[in-house]
């Protein structure tokens, strides 16, 4: 991993579509697991310039709150920005918004992982429930 900093931000917007959202009601809305999917994948993207070939990121805590719906065809915008670095630990700020207000907050926390020995692990298991 180069240096990472606090401050560093991934951000992804996506226009909500019907795979997205849960129906409430007599409207589709954005539903929780697809906001924790996109900030997930913001993080990621803010991380990726970071890393190198042989490494990822797995992700190992989420608390947010989703406070506001989205309607169908509304684009959602996660702004993940890194708040603390340790080792291979990081932290993130979270913040998601629609198109007329903020939607979620909260915090996300990532591993960066060596994937040679991540994919070892992963062998390892598979071979377990065989």
């Amino acid at each position: 991993m180069t240096t990472l900093e606090p401050g560093v931000q991934g951000v992804l917007a996506r226009t909500v579509a019907a795979e997205h959202c849960t129906r409430r009601g007599e409207y589709d809305i954005f539903s929780t697991p697809n906001l924790v999917l996109l900030l997930e994948e913001a993080a990621i993207e803010g991380l990726a310039p970071h890393l190198r070939a042989d490494q990822a990121s797995v992700g190992s805590k989420i608390d947010i709150a989703h406070t506001a719906p989205t309607l169908l065809g509304q684009t959602v915008t996660a702004t993940a920005t890194v708040t603390e670095v340790d080792r291979r630990r990081v932290v993130f700020d979270i913040r998601v918004e629609d198109d007329t207000e903020v939607i979620g907050t909260g915090t996300h926390e990532r591993f960066v992982v060596d994937l040679p020995s991540f994919e070892d692990r992963l062998a390892a298991k598979a071979e377990q429930v065989r």
